[in-house]
C-alpha cells in the first residue's frame, strides 16, 4: 500500500484527491497539513506549522501538495528532509522558489512538479507544441478563465502554455489585455477571466488573415485533475530521486 498525505487537505482540490485516494485499492489516505487543524476521512490534519513532527510521525510514502506557492516551498522542503516522495500541484512560484524548491528535491526523493494534473490537459499542450510549430507566423492569442478565489494570473497552466509558444515560435513579447490604441506587434496576448465556480477553461487562438485555429480545453469538475494526480502518485512512488514530469507518468 502507498500511504499519502495531502498539504491543503482541506480545500476543494485536498478533499477531492483525499476521497479518491481513500477509493483506491492500493493506497491509504494517513493524513495532512492545512492553516487549521481538523480531520478528514478520520484521519488526522495538523496546523503546517507542525509538518515536520507529523511527517515524522505518519511516515507517508508520497506527499502532496495543493496550497499556495510561499506554503509550498516550506512543505517541499520538509517532505524533501523527511525522504518523502513528492507530487505538487501548486501553482505561481517565482524564480527564486522554484530555486529553492530544485535544491531541495536533488538527489533527495523522487517529485513530479506539474501546472496542471489532467490528462487532457497534458495532450492538449502537446497539440499547441505541435501547432505552435507550424503556425509561428500568426498572431497568437492566450485565454484562460478560472472561478473568482483563485489567486494567481494567469493561471499556471497558461503560463505552460506561453512558455512553449514561446519555445516554438521564439515571441518572447507577452501583452496582458489591452486598452487604448495599441496597435498589434510580434507578441503573444494574454487574456485572464476570473468569475463564479468556472474550474479551467484554456484556450489558444493562431490568427492568420482569412482564418482562425482555435485549440480548447475546458475542465467541468476538479476530479479530472484528481484523477492525474492518483496518477502521478503511483508513479513516483519508489522512483529514484529526480524531478519527474506528467509526461513521464502519461509515457508521452
Amino acid at each position: 500500500m502507498i500511504n499519502v498525505a495531502i498539504c491543503g487537505a482541506l480545500g476543494r482540490m485536498g478533499t477531492t484527491i483525499a476521497h479518491l485516494v481513500s477509493e483506491a485499492d492500493d493506497m491509504t489516505f494517513v493524513g495532512g497539513v492545512d492553516v487549521k487543524a481538523g480531520t478528514l476521512l478520520g484521519a488526522p490534519v495538523v496546523e503546517s506549522a507542525d509538518i515536520r513532527t507529523f511527517l515524522r510521525d505518519v511516515k507517508p510514502d508520497v506527499l502532496i501538495d495543493f496550497t499556495i506557492a510561499h506554503a509550498a516551498v516550506e512543505n517541499i522542503r520538509a517532505g524533501a528532509e523527511a525522504g518523502v516522495a513528492l507530487v505538487v500541484g501548486t501553482t505561481g512560484f517565482s524564480g527564486e522558489q522554484r530555486t529553492i524548491i530544485d535544491a531541495a528535491i536533488e538527489g533527495s526523493v523522487p517529485a513530479i512538479i506539474s501546472s496542471n494534473y489532467s490528462v487532457g490537459m497534458n495532450i492538449f499542450w502537446k497539440l499547441v507544441r505541435e501547432a505552435a510549430q507550424r503556425l509561428g507566423d500568426y498572431d497568437t492569442e492566450v485565454i484562460e478563465a478560472h472561478h473568482r478565489y483563485k489567486k494567481d494570473a494567469p493561471s499556471g497552466t497558461a503560463r505552460t502554455l506561453l512558455e512553449i509558444i514561446t519555445e516554438e515560435t521564439g515571441k518572447t513579447e507577452y501583452v496582458y489585455g489591452r486598452e487604448g490604441m495599441t496597435e498589434r506587434k510580434d507578441e503573444i496576448g494574454v487574456h485572464v477571466i476570473r468569475g463564479g465556480d468556472i474550474v479551467g477553461d484554456h484556450t489558444v487562438l493562431f490568427t492568420a488573415n482569412n482564418e482562425t485555429i482555435e485549440l480548447s480545453h475546458r475542465a467541468y469538475d476538479r476530479a479530472v485533475f484528481a484523477h492525474g494526480v492518483i496518477r502521478a502518485v503511483r508513479f513516483v512512488s519508489g522512483k529514484p530521486p529526480g524531478l519527474y514530469t506528467m509526461t513521464d507518468v502519461l509515457g508521452l
